[in-house]
């Protein structure tokens, strides 16, 4: 028998030793050399090769991928840092104003420190008048832009009361012959909304806190520029007719939510959550009123289409006040069709706009 290993001294082994290699030895098999056997020497070489040319494959994708994440990680930074500021700020920036505005408007001889509160250079200000003679009333923010990073333009609008300015009531009465001629400016600049603008800085204030500068007294400006209206997917407006069963639908379901007239939950479409208002500000609703999605103003509608059909409309309707006083108020809701009646899908957060019309293409340039 041979031996797997051809140096071995015959006699260098005792018996056992010699025993132990001849039954583990695979005599008959040539396909083991120096330990190894063929095949598994030739799964290792097909091996080596795929890992090899899996690595010439992919290295240019990692190289790809590599380049990629820090070109990203180099151009991001920046953009991060920019854009940040920008809605840093805002409406902290947007209280101040207002406040400013409100302490500027009170304002008299001797205020100087008051306003140097919010603009430093206030102290060195000349004030006239008697501080208190006049203040503003219904300050709000009408507009808010970012003019640079750190720098918010604030417009506030305020109604402006003077103690001592008559009314163009007063000034009639004192003044007979005025009859009803027109207001003069004095009385038509004190019965308007004033626009103020102010330039407000931001930055830090330490301890993680921000703060808020002025970098001028304010300024008055017009009004902001108003818009036409766009148009919208309801057709013309039209009287609200009791035998329309969205009529029906929309009365009980506003007396439910308006006056507290039954249980609101009745009138409202499956998954539909409102809650009623408490305590209920009407004593009674009447719609007068309906501008109906897509309606061409036919026929008058009695009758409730298949059950899931939705329909959005806006209604006008006069609510009476406990005071006997009715007041105007519109609704834009969402109606949705179910065993045969209409129930109350969504009230709407405002009317719903048309889609601009989009122009038809071109014709196709005919060839000779």
């Amino acid at each position: 028998m041979k031996h797997l290993l051809a140096r071995r001294p015959a006699q260098a082994a005792p018996a056992a030793v010699e025993e132990e290699w001849e039954v583990d030895e695979p005599a008959a098999d040539h396909d083991y050399v120096g330990g190894w056997s063929t095949g598994a020497r030739a799964n290792t070489s097909a091996l080596l090769r795929w890992t090899a040319w899996s690595l010439l494959l992919i290295s240019p994708v990692l190289g790809a991928a590599a380049l990629a994440r820090a070109s990203t990680t180099s151009t991001a930074q920046p953009t991060v840092a920019a854009s940040a500021p920008a809605a840093t700020g805002s409406q902290g920036a947007a209280g101040f104003a207002t406040l400013f505005v409100a302490q500027y408007l009170r304002a008299g001889e001797g205020d100087q420190d008051k306003l140097a509160a919010y603009y430093p250079a206030a102290a060195d200000l000349r004030l006239e008048g008697e501080s208190g003679r006049r203040h503003g009333e219904q300050l709000t923010v009408a507009r808010l832009r970012q003019t640079d990073p750190d720098v918010w333009s604030v417009t506030v609008a305020a109604r402006i009361v003077s103690d001592d300015a008559p009314t163009a009531k007063e000034t009639k009465a004192a003044d007979p012959a005025a009859g009803d001629s027109r207001p003069s400016a004095a009385e038509a600049a004190a019965d308007s909304i004033h626009y103020f603008q102010v330039p407000v800085a931001v930055g830090s204030a330490g301890g993680g806190a921000t703060g808020y500068t002025a970098l001028s007294m304010p300024a008055e400006v017009a009004a902001p520029a108003r818009i036409t209206a766009p148009d919208l997917i309801y057709g013309a407006e039209q009287q609200a007719v009791s035998s329309d069963p969205r009529t029906e639908a929309v009365t009980q379901f506003l007396l439910a939510f308006l006056t507290g007239a039954g249980e609101l939950d009745r009138y409202l479409a499956p998954g539909t959550q409102l809650t009623a208002i408490t305590p209920a500000p009407y004593a009674g609703v009447a719609v007068d009123q309906m501008r109906i999605e897509d309606d061409q103003g036919s026929e008058p509608v009695s009758t409730v289409p298949k059950d899931g059909t939705r329909s959005r409309l806006v209604v006008t309707v006069r609510v009476t006040g406990h005071d006997k006083v009715r007041v105007p108020l519109s609704y834009a809701l969402t109606l949705r069709a179910r065993a045969g009646r209409w129930e109350i899908a969504a009230l709407d957060g405002a009317p719903s706009p048309a889609l601009p019309t989009q122009a038809a293409p071109p014709p196709p340039a005919s060839t000779p």
